[in-house]
């Protein structure tokens, strides 16, 4: 199959082909025809498979012959991150550069007086994170009542950020009679549910099982200490054909000390986690795309869904605690049929962790043997009684905002102690 034998206006096609596309991706595919008869949609994708343009690139033809009112916008998008939001954003300002189109992206962080000057304007397309919609909708500054296309993107991760009783008020103040199309990596039982309460009657596309990880990405494991996961790290980047890589840690505090770390090493590396200002997250974003940092230090803000090109790259620092977030974190490279390698390190202490995410990938990682003193744990020497108190040796724990773990135990990485 190719774009042409969808059926999308001239104006999308043309700038389909100046993207360089020809042939629609198997969600694309199945949806589009779908979004176009104005069913719903539930579409089920793993990351990485072209889904966002499975619902923007219709939408964009469907919105194109009406005309937008003041503070009432045609469309709605929620997205759960704003890293995503303004990604979808992006989107349609490619898709439909030659359609006269208005959209606005309401996210926090950003000036809401700027963003209430579009809404006064009337926007076709509103893309938007949750509590800032809900925010402006609170002070009368944007009405939901001409919403005809409601899109639930991610609905997975909207579930685990606890953003779901913020999605079922949205609903509740749009009108029934549009057209919704939900989109998720996975169906938990609360996603399913939500698909019966806000969607009718709708069509399920599927096109690959839930959370499964993309073939053209290699896996390694790799067993190693806490204490030596900095060297390993160095060791992989320094025989790795390492163009650009995501580096997953746990803790948004880890994440700049690992970062501050590769810095003073010489590399090209940043930080970026959801306790950065909106505008540095935005600028570290770009600098990534355009080559001006081949390190993305990173959490999980940035797992899911941003698509970012030729990322030759993943290095797990940290084993995931969701076995879903492992096949989010993997899914930043091997992208659009192009190959990848991902890293994890594990410890001793990740066995319940690594055991959830063979369950969820139906295999088990075979562990790479690196043949470095960093590699294993050494175990501790019996020390010899002494009638002298000691001092307790035991660290504080930390917590950082929900984001951090209490407790480290006898586990604390080497650049916590």
């Amino acid at each position: 199959m190719k774009f042409e034998d969808l059926g999308l206006s001239p104006e999308t096609m043309k700038a389909i082909k100046e993207c360089g596309y020809e042939t629609p991706t198997p969600i694309q595919a199945q949806a589009i025809p779908l979004v176009q008869m104005t069913r719903d949609v539930i579409g089920l994708a793993q990351t990485g498979t072209g889904k966002t343009a499975g619902f923007t690139l219709p939408m964009i033809d469907a919105l194109s012959g009406g005309r937008a009112k003041m503070r009432m916008p045609r469309s709605l998008i929620l997205e759960p991150t704003r890293e995503l939001a303004a990604q979808v954003a992006e989107n349609f300002d490619t898709y439909g550069k030659y359609h006269n189109l208005s959209k606005a992206l309401l996210v926090g962080g950003e000036s809401m007086g700027e963003q209430v000057k579009l809404l006064e304007k009337g926007v076709d397309v509103l893309i938007a994170t949750p509590g800032r919609l809900l925010d402006l909708f609170g002070r009368g500054s944007i009405l939901l009542n001409d919403i005809k296309i409601l899109v639930i993107d991610e609905a997975d991760r909207m579930l685990d950020m606890g953003f779901i009783p913020d999605i079922e008020k949205i609903v509740s103040l749009i009108p029934p009679t549009r057209q919704t199309l939900l989109f998720s990596a996975t169906m938990a039982p609360e996603i399913k549910k939500l698909t019966t309460k806000f969607l009718s009657n709708p069509k399920e596309v599927s096109v690959a099982p839930a959370a499964s990880p993309a073939e053209t990405v290699e896996q390694f494991l790799v067993e190693t200490s806490s204490k030596g996961k900095n060297a390993l790290l160095e060791e992989l980047l320094g025989s790795e054909e390492v163009k650009n890589a995501f580096i997953f840690l746990n803790r948004k505090r880890d994440v700049d000390i690992v970062a501050k770390y590769l810095e003073k090493k010489g590399y090209a590396a940043a930080a970026l986690h959801g306790d950065m200002p909106q505008a540095k997250r935005t600028e570290t974003l770009q600098k990534f795309k355009d080559d001006g940092i081949t390190l993305l230090v990173c959490s999980d803000v940035a797992a899911r869904g941003l698509d970012i090109k030729g990322v030759s790259h993943v290095f797990n620092y940290d084993v995931p605690m969701n076995a879903d977030d492992y096949v989010h974190r993997i899914g930043r490279t091997g992208r659009a049929g192009k190959t990848g390698r991902a890293w994890m390190f594990a410890t001793k202490y990740d066995e319940k962790f690594l055991e959830a995410i063979y369950e969820r990938i139906k295999r088990r990682l075979e562990v790479t043997n690196m043949q470095n003193n960093f590699v294993q744990d050494k175990p501790n020497k019996p020390k010899k009684p002494s009638s002298k108190k000691q001092k307790s040796s035991k660290k504080p724990t930390i917590s950082d905002d929900g984001d951090d773990i209490v407790g480290f135990g006898e586990d604390i990485p080497s650049f916590l102690r």
